[in-house]
């Protein structure tokens, strides 16, 4: 081997994967990893880490980016903005949501995002496809196609009234994911009981962003999750339900996983750092920095997703960064207006903040170890979304994507992020680490100091189908209850 058969070096790691954790040297090829061992042979170019941490590019598999709004409001990230605050985040891989619009088609809002993208991304990318509008048409003839073009996975909502699907209409996207495989993401929460307690908290004058939490309480969570684990089963396919905030729901997915079912959940750094109380403890407009859904919930609950995180119950840690600015009329004040809880812009930042919390409280505060820690960002999502084994591990032919890590105190301000959003619901934690180098495909994108990527250096990724679980029967000569019945 030739001193110039490395693009790049990089020395002295310590590398960690789900699974391992290790010293050695890797060398770089291509934008691929090409060797990792030790004393390799000189690169073109040499980065010695000094010992320090070496991670895959985080995989941030649930994010909100440039996403069509009923005007004034709107997302304060587009593809730019949004991917450069992941880059210096320690993210090298996104997932933003295609929403299909009722009465249009799937390829519509695929062609619609791709447009968002093109120039823009300065990481990785894939769609996951919001279905709206499950027609026959959309089903039968649509969404085959683009699961073989790697449009693998599929949210549903059970609220939200121009998003939400009825269980029938889940029921029929279940089937139509067990014939041609994917994944369904389903976010499960009561739309009925969430409006029937917003009507009597209005009619009683309750409108400050605190009541947002009162309105979806963890019942409410829980029952959905219920019902989406029964269709699931019902169906014999597996789901994974998204950002789970709280104990009731967690509850269901542990019955269901002693049962046998492949039921997969996600949480979100929301639920590990904010409780209720960040949506506000009297009536100011203070708490509408916080409002998101699930809302964060109480201190009980936060334990419950760090249990969860350390012993498996969660595959997917991601950050549901949906950015809205705190002021202007465009943001989390519609109108330039202060306005009641339920027309208050639903989300909050965190693509950039969702790896350096998990590290500093996970990691290093004895929580998760560092195994699991780069499950639950890279390799689970990989695996989860059909990226696997190009994305989420450190393995001779893996994308050369990379973080090292600088493990050091400091107190976090918004003015340190790389968004377009005016604030951080995270602003004054003391954190204990950050990316200090991180590497798309070999190339340095974040150099600890400065965002060094290249606005359109990020590539499209079509994906193949999970891998987290085999899709369909539970076990040979399973039989789904239809099934079942037919033959009887």
């Amino acid at each position: 081997m030739t001193s110039a058969a490395f693009d790049l070096v990089l020395r002295n790691a310590v590398l960690a994967t789900a699974s391992d954790t290790y010293r050695a040297d890797l060398g770089v090829r291509h934008g691929r990893i090409a060797q990792i061992g030790l004393d390799l042979p000189a690169g073109r170019q040499e980065i010695d880490v000094g010992g320090r941490v070496v991670t895959p590019g985080g995989i941030d598999a649930h994010c909100h980016l440039d996403q069509p709004m009923a005007p004034p409001v709107r997302l304060a990230d587009d593809f730019l903005t949004g991917t450069r605050s992941a880059a210096c985040g320690g993210t090298t891989t996104i997932i933003p949501f295609a929403a299909q619009q009722k009465g249009a088609t799937l390829q519509a809002a695929i062609d619609d995002y791709h447009r968002r993208a093109h120039g823009k991304a300065c990481v990785d990318y894939g769609f996951h496809l919001i279905l709206t509008d499950p027609t026959p048409a959309v089903l039968d003839d649509e969404l085959p196609r683009l699961i073989a073009a790697g449009y693998t996975s599929f949210k549903l909502y059970m609220t939200y009234e121009s998003l939400r699907l009825s269980d029938r209409q889940i029921l029929d996207v279940l089937d139509a994911v067990r014939r041609h495989g994917g994944m369904p993401m389903i976010h499960a929460e009561n739309a009925d009981c969430i409006a029937w307690l917003t009507e009597r908290l209005e009619a009683a004058g309750r409108l400050a962003p605190r009541f947002h939490g009162w309105s979806r309480p963890a019942l409410v969570e829980r029952e959905g999750a219920h019902r989406a684990i029964a269709m699931a089963e019902l169906v014999d396919v597996p789901v994974l339900l998204v950002h789970i905030s709280g104990g009731q729901a967690v509850d269901q997915i542990r019955e269901a996983r002693a049962a046998g079912l492949n039921i997969n959940a996600e949480t979100c750094p929301q639920y590990l750092f904010l409780t209720a109380e960040d949506l506000g403890i009297d009536d100011s407009y203070h708490g509408a920095r916080c409002v998101c859904s699930p809302p964060p919930r109480d201190a009980a609950s936060q334990q419950q997703i760090w249990q969860g995180l350390a012993d498996g119950l969660f595959q997917v840690f991601s950050s549901d960064h949906s950015p809205f600015n705190l002021h202007g009329e465009d943001g989390k004040t519609p109108g330039g207006a202060e306005v009641a809880f339920r027309h208050i812009p639903n989300g909050i930042p965190g693509i950039e903040t969702r790896m350096p919390l998990l590290y500093s409280e996970g990691v290093l505060g004895g929580r998760i170890s560092l195994n699991k820690f780069v499950e639950l960002t890279s390799t689970g999502p990989a695996r989860a979304y059909g990226l696997y084994p190009r994305k989420g591990t450190l393995a001779v032919g893996a994308d050369a994507d990379l973080v090292v890590w600088d493990e050091r105190d400091f107190v976090l301000d918004n003015a340190h992020l790389h968004h377009a959003v005016d604030y951080t619901p995270y602003a004054g934690r003391r954190l204990r680490a950050w990316p200090g180098l991180t590497l798309l495909r070999g190339q340095v994108v974040w150099d600890g100091q400065t965002f060094t990527g290249t606005p359109g250096g990020g590539q499209f990724l079509p994906r193949g189908l999970p891998s987290l679980f085999p899709i369909g029967a539970r076990a040979p000569g399973h039989r789904t209850w239809l099934q079942a019945a037919l033959a009887s």
